[in-house]
């Protein structure tokens, strides 16, 4: 046995011995460094925003940020009204009563449109008149028609306030892009000019998630007050989409909780038959979780969507290391009932690939914090913090814990039946992986191949509307309103024309509307335009109205000084529409695409075909294209380059670290072939069966790799101490299962478990994730049972002794 393996094991023997006599020192420098933890965790919180995905220095968000801070926010909650007929006094009246609630209630509201309260452009001689649709709702049949045709032949509220059909009307909530936390209102903001060399006032901060939910609660509240079977209304739009997630996301993960300890429970009793079998690994799991949230909220990080994994992971993940400890600790114990040498016993056989193992786990999970994708980089930072501070509760606390309690020495006949049972079915597989090794390597080669078929088939899909269940209300309404009002977002264009005024050129906004014509027309598989909104509407409806309301001059003036003074008139007429279309200096201009709800790649595939429009009219003018479509897609880009790289960085870490632990090289690489074997395949299968890689099971190739390679350390490890005493591959197999073979089963079955139970999650991407890292992990198992012992055959098997003790081992075992 190498001589620096045995020296660190004899180390973490002396530990053992040294926790035993100093436990109280050792429980009071424990009991500090939770105290330090928990003081942090009132600073928990949550994000589940779009933006939240991307790191604050990515260019796509920052981009987006731009577009904030100049126009505001772009995420509108749409509320689509059903009636047998708008143009009813009855519907109107309730409809103003609705629209005033909300507008007097809602907070960090910015504006709001419907109806009642849009704008409606006319000419009177020389003036320009912009007022609210129904400023006063109409007195008899007559002035009601004539309302009627003016929206129904409108080129504004189609699909924006009205549907094509009339059957549905919207009110569109737009709030603040800005956070009410600890702003001040500065009654002159707009007004002061900043001169070259002024420091810049400290930016600030946009709507937090938190604030998000307010609005759609809020907005839930009045909308449930005012809902009938003649007054349906379907709250739609992405502030509601991410509330629901949120809300399905706070629920699942005190579901997956509250079921995994429950499961660990009833496992740890199952294989202990002890109290303090159940109550240490408990102790350690939820101190850990504990300590990891706090170490979150000390560095200021939210729980977001891909985090929300964490507690079943570190749950399962730590209970596993303190289940192969306790395993030698009461098999020692009850032998020999001496708790200061079995609790030395106990880390010097296992100590070191406990180590190793929380190691490995930590390097795989670590290759995710250099994603570009923050809330992956969070969970690979704070999920390898965990496994970490578990590793350091389980090597420190549980041997102190076992020092102070009062554990009794037991032999346990029913137990020694259990495990006489386990270890026939145990050597069982020994002697099928040696002495049928060569066809168990032949049939992982064929499940090799099947994986590279499926793999070929794999595709990616980022969109979180499908992640809630079809039956969820916010789903629905969603799909209805993309449905009949065309759309429930927005993708948001900027063009700049680089000059003070520069709107004011003909050349300018003519280019501006043959751009808006030819993106009305585009079309893809999943995506159209369902209305787009400018300047322009704002330009033609002042030039038709100061042109006696005639409709042929609904147009774009050609001439720089009309197109000047009919901006100049709409803006003093009272309203305020032209700012969120221009900046101050008209040097740029939004042109917002109302689409319907999509994936990622389709939204990626949609921009790519406004940019080449774009690109093709536009004439030294710079643009951008932003909104929730343009995260969606950076997020998908970033989350597939990330993973690829993560991937490689997992596989090679975990490669040297096993080639060190073992001290052989060849052993090293060929001890990744049980790892890596179950990940491929279980991909493979997702490819089958078309199932695609989303922002969730992106993450199972480096979280499993992390997790399922625990069991090969504990095999390896074991393997070549008993082989270096036997020199017979069989039997370093069977000792090496029947001394640490039940708490890799073990330890599988919780991992498993862990993962199963988020296929009760809500949405179904977690469902997907929990099935195929659950699936995995039992490959994995099997792996290690067969397909290890057969690969070592195959490097050993010319080189051992001839052994036959089966016997002898189930009898002494």
């Amino acid at each position: 046995m190498p001589t620096l393996k045995y020296r660190i094991e004899s180390k973490f023997e002396s530990a053992g011995r040294w926790v035993y006599d100093n436990k109280f020192k050792t429980l009071f420098f424990v009991l500090i460094l939770i105290v330090g933890f928990f003081s942090q965790l009132k600073h928990l919180s949550i994000d589940t925003s779009s933006e939240g995905f991307l790191h604050d220095n990515d260019p796509t968000l920052i981009a987006y940020n731009e577009f904030r801070e100049q126009f505001g926010r772009d995420e509108v909650i749409l509320l689509a009204i059903k009636t047998p007929d708008v143009f009813q006094n009855s519907f109107l009246e309730k409809l103003t009563e609705f629209h005033n609630e909300l507008e007097e209630n809602v907070p960090f509201l910015d504006d709001m449109n419907s109806l009642i309260n849009a704008r409606n452009t006319r000419g009177e001689g020389d003036s320009l008149i912009v007022e609210d649709l129904f400023e006063t709702l109409p007195g008899n049949m007559q002035e009601m028609q004539m309302k009627k045709e003016l929206v129904l032949n409108s080129h504004l509220y189609s699909n924006l306030i009205i549907s094509e059909d009339a059957a549905f009307t919207a009110v569109m909530i737009q709030t603040s892009a800005y956070s009410g936390e600890h702003q001040e209102v500065d009654i002159l903001e707009g007004f002061d000019d900043t001169l070259p060399g002024d420091t810049q006032p400290e930016s600030r901060k946009f709507l937090t998630d938190a604030e998000n939910s307010q609005i759609v609660n809020k907005v839930a509240e009045i909308v449930s007050k005012y809902r009938s079977d003649d007054f349906e209304i379907y709250s739609a739009g992405s502030p509601v989409v991410i509330n629901a997630i949120k809300r399905a996301m706070q629920h699942d993960m005190q579901t997956f909780t509250k079921f995994s300890l429950l499961t660990i429970a009833i496992i740890l009793f199952f294989l202990f038959r002890r109290v303090s079998g159940v109550f240490m690994p408990l102790i350690v799991v939820i101190l850990t979780l504990l300590s990891t949230f706090a170490t979150m909220a000390a560095t200021g990080t939210a729980i977001k969507l891909p985090t929300q994994i964490l507690p079943s992971f570190l749950l399962a993940v730590g209970v596993a290391a303190s289940v192969h400890l306790l395993a030698v600790f009461f098999r020692y114990y009850n032998r020999e009932a001496n708790k200061r040498e079995a609790i030395a016993h106990a880390l010097g056989h296992s100590g070191l690939a406990i180590a190793m193992t929380g190691l490995t786990t930590a390097a795989s999970l670590l290759s995710f914090s250099a994603s570009e994708v923050a809330p992956i980089a969070d969970l690979g930072k704070f999920a390898a913090a965990g496994v970490l501070i578990s590793l350091i509760y389980t090597l420190i606390l549980i041997p102190a814990l076992i020092a102070l309690l009062p554990i009794k020495h037991k032999q346990d006949n029913k137990t020694q039946t259990r495990n006489q049972a386990m270890d026939k079915l145990l050597l069982w597989m020994t002697h099928i992986s040696t002495t049928h090794h060569k066809l168990i390597l032949s049939i992982a080669a064929i499940a090799f191949v099947v994986s590279l078929f499926g793999l070929m088939k794999i595709s990616f899909y980022h969109n979180p509307l499908k992640w809630l269940p079809e039956s969820w209300e916010s789903r629905q309404a969603t799909e209805l309103v993309d449905e009949k009002m065309k759309g429930s977002g927005f993708i948001e264009v900027v063009i700049n024309t680089g000059e003070v005024n520069g709107l004011y050129e003909p050349a300018v906004m003519q280019t501006l509307e043959s751009i808006n014509e030819k993106i009305n027309t585009l079309k893809s598989e999943h995506m159209f335009v369902g209305k787009t909104i400018s300047v322009l509407d704002i330009l033609k409806e002042s030039n038709r109205a100061l042109n006696e309301n005639n409709e042929d001059f609904y147009r774009i003036p050609t001439n720089k000084q009309l197109i000047a003074q009919e901006l100049l008139l709409f803006e003093n007429s009272g309203s305020d529409d032209l700012e969120d279309f221009v900046d101050s200096q008209l040097s740029m201009a939004r042109l917002s695409i109302k689409t319907p709800w999509a994936d990622a790649a389709s939204n990626a595939r949609f921009v790519e075909l406004i940019e080449a429009e774009l690109e093709a009219k536009l004439n030294g003018q710079t643009y951008y294209v932003t909104g929730m479509g343009s995260l969606f897609s950076r997020t998908l880009d970033a989350a597939i380059n990330s993973t690829k790289i993560s991937y490689v960085i997992a596989v090679i870490v975990i490669t040297f670290m096993m080639i060190a632990l073992l001290g052989h090289i060849k052993l090293g690489l060929v001890s990744m072939i049980p790892n890596l074997l179950p990940i491929l395949f279980s991909i493979g299968i997702m490819g089958y069966f078309a199932m695609p890689l989303d922002m969730f099971t992106m993450l199972i190739g480096s979280i499993a790799i992390g997790l399922v390679v625990d069991d090969t350390i504990h095999f390896m490890h074991n393997f070549q101490r008993y082989f270096h005493r036997y020199g017979n591959v069989e039997r370093a197999v069977q000792e090496t299962l029947l001394t640490t073979g039940r708490a890799i089963v073990v330890t599988t079955i919780v991992l498993c478990l862990g993962f199963f139970i988020f296929m009760a999650a809500s949405m179904e991407n977690v469902f997907r994730f929990g099935l195929i890292t659950g699936t995995t992990i039992i490959l994995a198992l099997l792996a290690d049972l067969f397909l290890a012992p057969a690969l070592m055959k195959l490097i050993y098997g010319k080189h051992e002794k001839t052994i036959d003790s089966s016997a002898e081992l189930v009898k002494e075992n």
